[in-house]
């Protein structure tokens, strides 16, 4: 059990605040001209993301940052099971709703929820039970005697069982890049408890065998690999967001056009409060502060090692690594996109992309990282 008069990781926390800090100053920028046009005011967005992502988001980091862990462990399975059903519900015509042809979002009144944002964190908190109480206790990640999953049948068979319904609801919903991301986080979080080379070469396999799978029953996914390919192609069309995403980052230079000076987010750059906010945040601050953000998820990442490796047992440690492979892989992937490294995949930029849901869940992970970080 955590001690009560522990002090958190202050390293991890100052750059928590500066991202969050960061988030809130690039989105006040981005979505100025977005707000205006659709409801005639430049803060709506802001205030949204404040009210309804920021404000309850921090709450709910800190009951995550004092709660006491080995019960957490316990209520994985129904944490995780509970996330299903929420998923289950977003094609229900009352409740559920989505978007271009996605249904995503549960509504409640004035308020709406992806389950799927939260499928990430629920599912992380599950595979760190499952594989901690099916392996060896080690003190410390990377160190000591190497843990070993031995019981196939309870455990590899299990685990793509869980994948495999996780992923037919993903789907169906047409997320495919939160499909993506689970399935790397886990891969980490499994291969880190020293997997058999087979099933590893197993994992990859199916992995590839679903990512051609997804391609031919969406051709547009197939499009984006084309673009990525020849960033040149259709420049009007299908390559259109990369391209304009490009400019914009080419525009910065090296310090940028200043704060609130962008161009491209006047209609220029689709999804500019969300997957482009990057190429906006470049365009304004340059490669200085885009480096800048860039060191601070690396310093993040480092942090999140380091409380992995010193985590007191099984549980803790893996619950670390697989928050910290979250909001690295989810940074990695958006800033990736964006720079032409990775296709295009819609995965937003942690803390800092608009979107409520995502936001709060993002915090929860912090808060129980911190809480891992003073155990």
């Amino acid at each position: 059990m955590a001690r009560s008069n522990a002090r958190p990781d202050l390293f991890l926390l100052g750059i928590m605040v500066f991202i969050i800090a960061f988030g809130i100053l690039i989105l006040a920028s981005v979505s100025a001209p977005y707000s205006l046009e659709k409801f005639g005011t430049t803060f709506y967005f802001l205030r949204h993301q404040i009210l309804f992502g920021l404000i309850p988001g921090l709450i709910l980091a800190f009951f995550a940052f004092r709660i006491d862990l080995s019960r957490l462990k316990k209520w994985a399975p129904r944490l995780l099971l509970f996330n299903l059903i929420l998923m289950i519900m977003v094609f229900l015509p009352v409740i559920g709703s989505g978007s271009e042809s996605a249904a995503r979002w549960i509504y409640l009144g004035p308020f709406s929820f992806q389950p799927s944002e939260l499928l990430k964190l629920t599912f992380i908190l599950y595979l760190a039970s499952w594989l901690s109480s099916r392996t060896p206790h080690q003190n410390k990640f990377g160190t000591g005697q190497a843990e070993k999953i031995t019981d196939f049948s309870q455990t590899f068979i299990a685990f793509l069982i869980v994948l495999g319904i996780i992923a037919v609801l993903l789907f169906f919903q047409s997320h495919a890049s939160t499909l993506a991301i689970i399935l790397v986080i886990s891969a980490i979080m499994y291969f880190s408890v020293n997997l058999p080379l087979w099933h590893s070469i197993l994992m990859i396999l199916i992995g590839v065998g679903g990512l051609f799978s997804l391609i031919k029953f969406a051709p547009y996914r197939a499009n984006r690999f084309l673009v990525f390919l020849h960033p040149d192609f259709d420049p009007m069309g299908i390559g259109y967001q990369i391209n304009q995403a490009l400019i914009a980052i080419g525009s910065g230079g090296l310090v940028g056009l200043g704060l609130s000076m962008s161009t491209q987010k006047w209609g220029f750059l689709p999804q500019t409060i969300s997957d482009s906010i990057f190429a906006i945040f470049a365009e304004e601050t340059g490669f200085i502060g885009s480096i800048f953000l860039i060191f601070l998820f690396l310093i993040f990442l480092w942090r999140g090692l380091k409380i992995a490796k010193d985590a007191k047992d099984g549980f803790s440690r893996l619950l670390s690594l697989g928050i910290t492979s979250w909001i690295i892989l989810q940074a990695f992937v958006n800033i990736g996109a964006m720079t032409g490294i990775l296709p295009l995949t819609g995965v937003p930029l942690p803390f800092i992309s608009y979107g409520g849901s995502a936001l709060v869940i993002e915090l929860v992970g912090a808060g129980l990282l911190l809480n891992v970080s003073k155990t």
